[in-house]
């Protein structure tokens, strides 16, 4: 109902203040209302997924939940999988400030637990695999010992698997920018902390996020040429069942994509007070992944979560500490197969 009401506010009073944040998806450039995700010729093997922060936590949930279908990955900010162990006191100590470091091969060990018993992936699905993780010298909320346990965990999953010899892990930490998704030349600056969570860096992170996952480019970026469009959440939910999703999502489609040549996508997780309830369409159109979309051939999928106090999650964050349920970081978890769901109605093939 809340979405019904936005959708309805009058073109005139898009300039208004008071009006401006609700009234941000009318005057933004896409179909009047929400639909069903487009069908797509989705090509299976160019599906991944990359987050911020809570998203980075999210995205490796995802691989490992469900390896044979988010087969690459990369983490920008966050930490290892596994690391809250369903306890929201860890999330904020081991989690964000490494007090105490997360235990990368500890947690590397839990995974190969939870694949045994079918509670995750075929770990042998990660052959081959891609895994991006980039890092800010300077960020003050997740410490670099948090963001390096995560390359240790692969390592760790790596060298205790010889089907993983060939898992490609990339740690990318040197850069200086604060807790923010660094851009070319949108957001804050880049030693700035808050909302839209996007900093003017010099650095286009989503370029390297592209390049880490689907190869070297072959051709450089122009403005993003595709359709942005929003989308209706709630219809997919599984067995009716609540995602804690916000009512809209939105996914981007480049202009080959529309056309009905094979497509990869891309499911992009915001981080923390980062969905559009909270900066708008900001992350969606300026964190810079459009224009790489339409290069590669690969749609974005941007997922929406929404904030709530029962369950305690105030500020939209992804859950990565099981705000959901016990389950929440495996293939029985109800966000994860709800990114699954999704990308079946995309038109990610099923067989």
């Amino acid at each position: 109902m809340r979405n019904e009401t936005r959708n309805r506010v009058p073109r005139t009073v898009c300039g208004a203040i008071l009006l401006a944040a609700l009234a941000a998806s009318s005057c933004a450039r896409h179909q009047d209302s929400p639909s069903s995700l487009p069908s797509l010729h989705v090509d299976p093997a160019r599906v991944a997924v990359a987050g911020l922060s809570s998203g980075a936590y999210m995205a490796t949930q995802a691989q490992l939940a469900y390896p044979e279908i988010f087969h690459d990955a990369a983490m920008i900010s966050g930490g290892p999988y596994g690391c809250a162990q369903g306890k929201i006191e860890n999330a904020v100590s081991a989690c964000m400030k490494g007090e105490p470091v997360p235990d990368a091969a500890a947690l590397a060990a839990t995974a190969r637990e939870r694949a045994a018993k079918g509670q995750i992936g075929p770990l042998d699905k990660l052959a081959g695999a891609k895994v991006y993780i980039l890092h800010g010298r300077s960020d003050p909320v997740v410490a670099d010992k948090v963001a390096r346990a995560t390359a240790d965990f692969y390592t760790a999953l790596k060298s205790s698997e010889p089907a993983l010899a060939t898992l490609q892990v990339s740690y990318d930490g040197e850069r200086d920018f604060t807790h923010t998704m660094p851009t070319l030349d949108s957001g804050n600056p880049c030693d700035k902390l808050g909302p839209p969570f996007l900093g003017k860096c010099g650095f286009d992170a989503a370029g390297a996020v592209f390049a880490a996952l689907y190869g070297t480019p072959p051709r450089q970026p122009q403005n993003a040429a595709g359709e942005l469009r929003r989308f209706d959440q709630n219809a997919l939910r599984q067995e009716g069942k609540d995602a804690f999703l916000a009512d809209l999502g939105y996914v981007y489609v480049p202009p080959a994509c529309a056309a009905g040549k094979p497509c990869g996508v891309l499911v992009a997780l915001h981080g923390c007070q980062q969905n559009t309830d909270s900066v708008g369409e900001a992350f969606v159109r300026d964190a810079g992944f459009n224009r790489w979309a339409d290069v590669y051939d690969v749609a974005v999928l941007y997922p929406q979560t929404r904030a709530s106090f029962t369950p305690l999650n105030p500020k939209a964050c992804w859950d990565w500490f099981g705000y959901s349920g016990a389950n929440y970081d495996t293939r029985d978890a109800v966000q994860l197969r709800w990114l699954v769901r999704a990308l079946t109605a995309l038109g990610r093939p099923t067989n």
